[in-house]
């Protein structure tokens, strides 16, 4: 049977950790003075005097790099629990994420065919 009382503390913890940031954001936006001004327009770099423009084109190697870090990144958090629980989930779970590797690996080499992965 399913019973809602059980997750009474659940809501409370999802109620609270929700009020608590907007509250945080409301005050301070009341508090805060707001001074604006040619100083606080601009932009910062360590305490040096800007020179140039802010807005910079960057070259879309550095994406492509980003984007293969986080999928293998993202392929460690999945593996992770499925080789924690091998020898509880056998040998069927095993061959699932052989295929997900294998995914990724034909993902990675068409990378690099491409030339994705190529710095100059």
């Amino acid at each position: 049977m399913f019973l809602l009382y059980e997750y009474d503390i659940f809501w409370a913890f999802l109620i609270i950790s929700s009020v608590i940031p907007i509250l945080a954001f409301l005050i301070s936006g009341l508090l805060s003075p707001i001074r604006k001004g040619p100083e606080k327009l601009s932009s910062y770099e360590s305490g040096i005097e800007p020179m140039g423009d802010a807005w910079l084109q960057f070259r879309i190697r550095y994406y492509m790099f980003a984007l293969v870090f986080v999928v293998f990144d993202v392929e460690t958090v999945f593996l992770y629990p499925w080789a924690m629980s091998f020898d509880v989930l056998g040998v069927p779970v095993f061959i699932e994420a052989l295929i997900f590797v294998l995914i990724l690996i034909v993902g990675l080499v068409y990378a690099w065919r491409k030339g994705a992965l190529e710095w100059s």
